[in-house]
């Protein structure tokens, strides 16, 4: 696995990629100093860059993330959340057809491993609130703010 630190607007990020797709991107890694081998890690960085200048709204890139089915489902239903919108746990479980999910709905947000590109910042709580984020809700806060949401 090829790792690369992109250094974002909302600080450090770790992405990592096998067999040309993008398996992870998180807010704490080890130091690297590898030679990038895999071409998606400086394509994922020119998304991420454009995402944080202002000129990209979605991400078009192969990703792999790892995990159960029902929390493939989850991030799946993550992929349907535009730019500039939230959707609450409770609607995701809905949407999966599981509205008694909501829970199991934030545990699989809780364990997306491709944080931004899967959208996980896009999902608040019952009454808008900001909830649980692997880069703390500052961050979630700053990334909904740039999405053009106020928290």
């Amino acid at each position: 696995m090829n790792t690369v630190v992109f250094d974002s607007p909302i600080g450090k990020l770790w992405l990592s990629a096998e067999n040309g797709r993008l398996v992870s991107l998180s807010f704490k890694g080890e130091k690297t100093d590898k030679e990038i081998t895999e071409p998606v890690l400086n394509e994922a960085v020119k998304q991420l860059s454009e995402y944080f200048a202002g000129s990209r709204r979605t991400f078009s890139l192969p990703l792999e993330p790892r995990g159960t089915e029902f929390q493939k489902a989850v991030w799946n239903e993550l992929l349907k959340i535009p730019f500039g919108e939230t959707k609450t746990y409770g609607e995701i479980a809905a949407a999966m057809g599981k509205p008694k999910a909501s829970r199991a709905v934030g545990m699989g947000c809780n364990r997306n491993p491709i944080a931004i590109i899967i959208p996980c910042h896009r999902v608040v709580g019952k009454n808008g609130s900001l909830t649980g984020f692997a880069g703390g809700l500052d961050v979630k806060g700053k990334l909904l703010e740039h999405e053009g949401m106020k928290f």
